[in-house]
């Protein structure tokens, strides 16, 4: 009586590999999509903290409408300012006047705070 090996056969793990290629193929665009949302959002939080102590030292200061901001003074409103003036995407945040939103330059898509 023979012994028959066990074990796989070059067919199947060949099978195998080629499945979870497969899902790696399809899996990998829908991570990156995620982190590219994750990072939007990150980025248009920190720019309504930006909003927020802009408004305040512009009330605290009674500057008007259009008022050009002096960002160390605003950098005192914010809660967390190292946070909140980086773009986790890499952008480049900048406060604008008082009235107009803070914006974010990233090259990888547009974080637009909204009205």
């Amino acid at each position: 009586m023979k012994k028959m090996k066990q074990g796989f056969t070059l067919v199947e793990i060949m099978i195998v590999v080629a499945i979870i290629g497969l899902l790696a193929a399809i899996a990998i665009p829908s991570f990156m999509k995620a982190r590219t949302q994750s990072q939007q959002n990150a980025c248009i939080n920190n720019l309504r903290q930006i909003e927020s102590g802009k408004e305040q030292w512009a009330l605290a200061t009674k500057k008007a409408t259009g008022v050009a901001v002096v960002t160390s003074e605003v950098m005192e409103y914010i809660k967390n300012p190292a946070a909140s003036t980086n773009c986790p995407a890499g952008g480049v945040v900048t406060f604008n006047a008082v009235g107009t939103n803070a914006a974010c330059n990233s090259t990888s898509s547009s974080h637009l705070l909204s009205n």
